[in-house]
């Protein structure tokens, strides 16, 4: 009996350090809990931060297109002092190749000196003399010195002035004859010339002078029917409208197809971008009042000469494959889904109920560079971020070399472009391909603009194949900017049926 208090005692001890050891446990459990919930809540916080501060740079790069001009600019002496080191590791690319830095002028051989840009403006008085202008004279005498000393000469000046014109009347004077015939002499009036548009007052300089005040200066109708009233010339906008859709619908459909028809089949590069137009659709009868809706005007630039503008009520693969069925060759454009069509290997196009006979002609894409730049441009500008203005700085290397050899023949320039290039974009590629796969799992403006040149490295390097082909799609855009242009003003256009030739005129 003696031993029994001895145990109860340890028995006690065992049970409180099993108590003890239970709440350790929950204790622990609970701190971890409670470090998960910190954890996550940092997590957390860390991905509203950056989505903050994403948001935050979209909202300063809307402002920015809205507010401030859209030039793509950087102070490039500040980017290249930041960027010292990298441009010297550039060079030291070229240099392990035994080529020239780029930073030096090359010789003849290895590229020949970059020339300088002429300039914009001309400087000094302008030589009115040389300009094809008719001329009014005036001659100004002294009316002391006439008639009492000898006239040597004149000294002569120019001034540029303005008078009323433009518009001409065309007096058509037919001739008329009598015949004489065994039964009655009749009269006969010499025939007119075949016509543009049959019935009309004007005449091809007008109707091209119409077309082309309001496509390529982006003047509506309605504007110059302003005009051409202080003018004292009696037209109206729905005369010109009339003007443009007949325009559209017979030199469009003759002329500009069999042009656009040659282009397909013996083009060796089409460069091609789409821009938005809003369609003002039919009302009355029984339909609805509907508002505008949203189509397309696509240009097609044939070898950057031929340019062809087609309507597109609807932006679609569809649409796009058809405009290009039968062409072999290469298609540079931006890297837009709708355009993927276009590069499906031929042996892999299946037929479908809207193409039973799926188009076999093969492509090949051509990338543009100033895409590609204009999304490290954008991010530079908003966040400030190195990796974003290192980008912009190798591009610029890029392109200066690339300018530094305009004007040389395809062969030369292909040839050069391996010697002195190709070295640069590859470590391009390269130096992206680190930096995305350290971000890719971030949001942002960054990634969006690396992970666009990690999967356009292909169609970005495609130039390589030809010394014809351009860098950017930039011309493409030029021409598009004649409808942006005139959108600001003309706002719409009346319907589909008037689209459609409206591209084509």
């Amino acid at each position: 009996m003696a031993d029994a208090k001895p145990t109860t005692s340890a028995h006690g001890d065992a049970d409180r350090v099993a108590a003890l050891e239970a709440q350790l446990a929950e204790e622990r459990a609970a701190l971890a809990a409670e470090r998960a919930k910190v954890l996550a809540l940092t997590v957390e916080g860390e991905q509203l931060r950056r989505a903050y501060e994403s948001l935050q740079q979209e909202l300063a790069l809307m402002r920015r297109r809205l507010f401030v001009a859209k030039a793509e600019r950087l102070d490039t002496t500040q980017l290249e002092l930041e960027f010292a080191a990298k441009l010297a590791a550039l060079d030291q690319v070229g240099l392990s190749l035994g080529l020239p830095a780029a930073t030096e002028p090359a010789d003849d051989d290895a590229g020949g000196t970059r020339k300088p840009r002429a300039s914009a403006r001309p400087t000094g008085r302008r030589e009115l003399r040389t300009a094809s202008l008719p001329e009014e004279r005036i001659e100004l005498l002294d009316p002391v010195l006439e008639g009492h000393a000898e006239r040597i000469g004149w000294e002569v000046s120019h001034r540029l002035s303005w008078r009323r014109g433009g518009y001409v009347r065309v007096e058509v004077a037919r001739a008329k004859y009598r015949v004489e015939d065994a039964a009655s002499p009749t009269i006969d009036t010499a025939r007119l010339p075949p016509t543009v548009l049959e019935r009309s007052i004007a005449t091809p300089a007008l109707l091209a002078h119409v077309i082309s005040e309001k496509f390529c200066d982006g003047l509506p109708f309605h504007r110059q029917e302003d005009r051409a009233a202080r003018l004292g010339t009696p037209l109206d906008r729905g005369t010109m409208s009339r003007w443009a859709e007949a325009l559209g619908g017979t030199t469009g459909a003759t002329v500009v197809e069999a042009m656009r028809k040659e282009a397909l089949a013996t083009a060796f590069c089409i460069s091609t971008d789409a821009t938005g137009v809003l369609v003002q659709p039919l009302q009355g009868g029984d339909q609805p009042r509907r508002g505008c809706r949203r189509a397309h005007f696509l240009v097609q630039i044939a070898d950057a000469d031929h340019v062809f503008f087609e309507y597109l009520p609807r932006e679609t693969s569809a649409a796009i494959g058809e405009l290009f069925r039968g062409f072999t060759g290469y298609v540079q454009a931006d890297a837009k889904s709708v355009y993927d069509v276009l590069f499906t290997p031929p042996d892999q196009r299946a037929a479908t109920d809207d193409d039973p006979e799926p188009d076999r002609a093969a492509r090949h894409e051509v990338g543009c560079w100033a895409h590609c730049r204009r999304k490290f441009w954008e991010t530079a500008i908003t966040s400030k971020d190195p990796i974003a203005r290192e980008a912009v700085v190798r591009i610029k290397r890029i392109f200066d070399l690339d300018r530094s050899w305009a004007g040389r023949p395809p062969d030369e320039i292909r040839a050069l472009r391996e010697a002195h290039l190709r070295a640069h974009t590859d470590a391009f590629f390269a130096w992206v391909a680190v930096e995305y796969d350290r971000i890719k799992d971030q949001r942002g403006m960054l990634r969006s603009a690396l992970g666009y040149a990690h999967r356009q490295r292909g169609p970005l390097t495609r130039f390589y194949d030809d010394g014809r082909l351009r860098l950017t799609n930039n011309h493409s855009e030029r021409e598009l900017r004649r409808i942006a242009t005139g959108r600001k003003a003309w706002l719409f256009v009346g319907s589909t049926t008037t689209a459609r030739p409206l591209a084509t005129c």
